[in-house]
């Protein structure tokens, strides 16, 4: 279970704490597998546990009366499934599809909570985690119902600098028929919103990564939602 240590330690939610605490934490992990395209749980679901995703990706998304999905995250290594709902003991607000083979670590909401009671620092961590899902839904909602197509898509890859460490080069980890599922559009949308911000020099598509070329204008176009005129 080296590997899965490995994340645990490298995980926003477990990052940081001493190893006797992650040594506790390991013990009531359980492993599962999951193929590509398999459900990990459904929107209403009890939220009995969450998971921590070792290896593979995972894509988190509503459906519409009409059957249409709406992606709300997609979640790589390290990263967690299902906390929200699980702290605050309510149901799953949503779907889970496994988007590769997938490696997770499964934590029982029960036996977490018991753990983690007398213990400050992962409940600061957990706090932390909880935060940022909020800030994270509320530019989505915000982006979707506010914002045009070029708009979404320059919050967006502002976004990802961000959480890459500031960094002028990005790299895109889903493809761009994702990418335009995670912004309310589609494909051909987002190929003439990136082809005109090419033309306009504010990014450049360098492989399967995007530099950005001038973070100001790029800043103002996420910040009024509007296409450039």
């Amino acid at each position: 279970m080296k590997k899965a240590h490995e994340v645990l330690v490298a995980s926003r939610l477990f990052g940081g704490l001493p190893e006797e605490h992650l040594a506790e934490i390991e013990k009531i992990a359980v492993e599962r597998q999951f193929d590509k395209g398999d459900v990990i749980f459904h929107d209403g679901d009890d939220g009995i546990g969450f998971y921590l995703i070792v290896s593979g990706s995972v894509n988190v998304y509503k459906l519409s009366s009409e059957g249409k999905e709406q992606t709300l995250h997609f979640l790589k290594e390290g990263e967690t499934v299902g906390a929200v709902p699980v702290f605050s003991g309510k149901s799953f607000p949503a779907n889970a599809r496994a988007m590769s083979q997938s490696h997770l670590l499964f934590f029982d909401r029960r036996k977490f909570i018991r753990l983690i009671t007398d213990k400050p620092a992962l409940t600061m961590n957990i706090l932390a985690l909880l935060s940022m899902r909020l800030r994270e839904f509320t530019v989505q909602v915000e982006n979707l119902s506010l914002k045009e197509i070029p708009g979404r898509l320059a919050a967006y890859l502002l976004y990802l600098s961000d959480e890459q460490g500031g960094k002028e080069l990005i790299r895109l980890n889903i493809s761009k028929a994702q990418l335009a599922n995670l912004l309310g559009t589609g494909p051909e949308s987002l190929s003439r919103a990136l082809g005109n911000m090419k033309g306009s020099r504010l990014i450049a598509e360098e492989g399967a990564s995007i530099r950005l070329l001038d973070r100001s204008l790029l800043q103002e176009l996420a910040e009024t939602g509007k296409a450039p005129r």
